[in-house]
């Protein structure tokens, strides 16, 4: 697997990309995501590859994204984290989770703090994170349709 930044001509890639409803109570589909990268120049839309295709998708967003979620000016949020449907049970989340601290040092380099809301009611996300090193220090932050529990890995 294999780490990227989304270009355009990751497009047909998007499209085929499918979320459950259920998984849409907790994330925002990566179209919608991209389009709101594409005004931001603070968001980063992230594809994991394996194989050559989107198994799993995610946004890192930095400066004022972060701010409801840490006050360290040197963290990024991790936002809009989900895998598609097809290849879910596969460890796809896992894997792309634990290849993102090397892809953040070399890309972000000064980054020392990765962050995440997850919704409280979302107990499958909050065990994947912390199998992958996130930390729950008893931070909460107000999601769209939840309370968020803040986790945090620190590099």
């Amino acid at each position: 697997m294999r780490l990227k930044f989304y270009d355009k001509k990751d497009q047909a890639s998007i499209v085929q990309y499918v979320l459950a409803e259920d998984q849409l109570r907790f994330t925002m589909a990566p179209q919608a995501s991209i389009e709101l990268a594409e005004r931001d120049v603070n968001r980063h839309a992230i594809l994991a590859m394996k194989d050559d295709r989107l198994v799993t998708f995610f946004v890192l967003h930095e400066k004022d994204g972060v701010k409801p979620y840490s006050q360290n000016e040197q963290a990024l949020l991790i936002r809009a984290f989900s895998t598609t449907m097809q290849e879910q049970g596969k460890g796809y989340a896992k894997e792309a989770l634990q290849l993102l601290p090397a892809f953040v040092k070399q890309y972000f380099p000064t980054i020392n703090e990765l962050v995440l809301g997850v919704n409280f009611s979302n107990i499958a996300a909050q065990a994947l994170y912390k199998k992958c090193g996130f930390v729950d220090e008893g931070i909460t932050a107000i999601g769209i349709n939840d309370k968020l529990k803040v986790m945090t890995y620190y590099l």
